[in-house]
């Protein structure tokens, strides 16, 4: 039987309620554990409070950190309780004691104030991954059915994008892609598109040389090296249906050329897979949503879906599989 580990996230979010729902919803029938990492007592008062069953599916694991629930409250006890419990959480996955963790979501402006340096939960994982004192270089990959979207750029400014991107990240990045899309999901021959920087991808240097001094040489060199992989195309057709059904993910450039496609088609449904860790690792992909939290109102949608892709990836199945 598997385990996965559930990080509890924010407490003053919607993470306890949207974990004890999609649990209660997945039910016995999944062949799995879960282990939710952070604090009983808390999720034990929320789910009282909200009336949600707790699963016998469930086991807990409490960490040292002390908060409160104050639902939708920014609270640095809250973050660093979430902190202790994503440490904790990744700890047991590269020790075997579990076999995939599933992140519920948290509020990284109050993770700042209680003197968190990573811009987001992804970075901060491939730190705790790190083997030899060089952390792995982290993927987000976005999916729903058949959409997978990967942003080499995440959550840095607009104007930053141009002067982060590199031939050498887009050649790593895309062999992690195809390594994984290989050993993780089964593709025995995965199929990558790449999307330009530029409107119509910069349409032959006429705006912006990206694409022909940077992207395009680099979709060369992993041509040359095997990888299935074709490129740079322009980002405004290449996610119409159609289109991006060609191929097995689509790398973009930056951050919201690759999630506005997956918000617009799956905003309550989408799974947020990190690959190139050496643990397997999904999430939910919204956020803490703090003026949902207490109310009972939130959607176990996305974290139903993140608990059944760790599982899967787990088990080396194919997540997308019928």
């Amino acid at each position: 039987m598997k385990r996965i580990g559930i990080s509890i996230g924010d407490i003053n979010g919607i993470g306890p309620e949207i974990t004890l729902k999609a649990v209660n919803r997945i039910g016995g029938s999944s062949g799995v554990r879960f282990v939710v990492i952070g604090s009983e007592t808390i999720v034990r008062e929320q789910a009282a409070a909200l009336n949600i069953p707790v699963s016998p599916e469930i086991e807990f694991v409490d960490v040292a950190a002390k908060a409160k629930w104050v639902p939708g409250e920014v609270c640095v006890d809250a973050s660093l309780l979430a902190e202790q419990a994503i440490r904790c959480a990744v700890s047991k996955c590269l020790s075997g004691e579990l076999d995939a963790l599933v992140t519920a979501p948290i509020h990284k402006g109050a993770l700042y104030h209680a003197g968190f340096r990573h811009p987001g939960h992804t970075e901060f994982l491939a730190e705790l991954c790190a083997q030899g004192g060089k952390p792995p270089l982290p993927v987000m990959m976005l999916a729903h059915g058949g959409l997978r979207a990967v942003p080499l750029t995440i959550h840095v400014p607009l104007r930053d994008v141009p002067g982060l991107l590199s031939h050498e990240l887009i050649v790593k990045a895309v062999r992690i892609v195809a390594q994984d899309l290989k050993q993780r999901f089964g593709i025995a021959r995965p199929q990558i598109a790449v999307a330009g920087l530029n409107p119509h991808a910069g349409e032959g240097g006429g705006i912006g040389r990206e694409e022909i001094d940077m992207i395009g040489p680099a979709v060369a060199q992993l041509q040359a090296e095997g990888v299935g992989v074709t490129g740079p195309l322009p980002a405004d057709t290449l996610f119409y249906p159609s289109h991006w059904a060609r191929y097995d993910a689509v790398v973009a450039m930056y951050h919201d050329q690759a999630l506005i496609p997956i918000k617009t088609v799956a905003f309550d449904e989408a799974v947020n897979v990190t690959l190139g860790l050496p643990i397997v690792r999904t999430s939910p992909d919204h956020g803490t949503a703090f003026d949902l939290a207490g109310t009972g109102k939130a959607s176990p949608a996305s974290t139903r879906a993140a608990l059944d892709w760790a599982a899967r990836l787990a088990a080396r199945k194919n997540p997308w599989a019928t």
